[in-house]
């Protein structure tokens, strides 16, 4: 039963990282959903007695509890960013489409795997609805910083997806995406400094008028 209730206590974080007005609320968000996936990691692997597992969750909590929301904090004080973040979307709207994105999701799981066991099927509508809830961020956030954050959120669905249906994503994969994930957090942290410092801002729409 607790790990139904860490599911969904990650689907909530999504939900507080699609209302969240300001960056480090943002990042706040994204640091406890990851450290409820590190619990789900290290609760199957105390479960399960592996090794790699145990690994794994280690690996978790150092990129993506501790590396990535401290690289993200030095960046923002770095280029001196406003907290607010911009919203093309208003915070109601943005509520709204979040939950219709995890009604799809139920639908699309209950209607296209209807044999999926229950714990996995709850688990594969939560890790869907994460994934698109990222997309969303990642498509109607201003700032780029923000959605460079989106893209971690949809990581992190994909993780639990893989995980609901195999039972755990193979080790060695998911070293690979998780370091893939962390060099790119890293890359694009300083592709938006280097941004900041020649144009003064990292909003993606006054950076749109450079077309051309």
């Amino acid at each position: 039963m607790h790990i139904e209730l860490m599911q969904y206590g990650v689907l909530l974080m999504a939900f507080a990282m699609v209302a969240a007005k300001r960056f480090s609320a943002l990042v706040t968000s994204f640091t406890i959903q990851s450290f409820l996936l590190f619990i789900l990691t290290l609760s199957e692997a105390i479960k399960t007695g592996s090794t790699q597992l145990y690994i794994l969750a280690v690996l978790i909590f150092a990129i993506k509890v501790i590396g990535i929301p401290v690289f993200l904090g030095r960046i923002t004080k770095k280029i001196k960013v406003p907290d607010e973040m911009g919203l093309y979307v208003n915070t109601t709207l943005s509520i709204i489409i979040a939950a219709l994105l995890s009604g799809i999701s139920y639908y699309f799981i209950r209607n296209f795997l209807p044999s999926m066991e229950k714990e996995a099927g709850i688990a594969l509508i939560i890790a869907l609805s994460v994934t698109l809830i990222g997309l969303f961020i990642m498509i109607f956030r201003i700032k780029a910083l923000a959605q460079v954050v989106g893209l971690l959120i949809m990581e992190n669905g994909i993780f639990l997806a893989g995980a609901s249906i195999t039972g755990g994503i193979p080790f060695f994969v998911e070293i690979a995406v998780s370091f893939d994930v962390f060099i790119a957090v890293m890359i694009l942290g300083v592709f938006v400094y280097r941004i900041n410092s020649l144009f003064t801002h990292i909003d993606v729409d006054k950076l749109n008028e450079l077309k051309g």
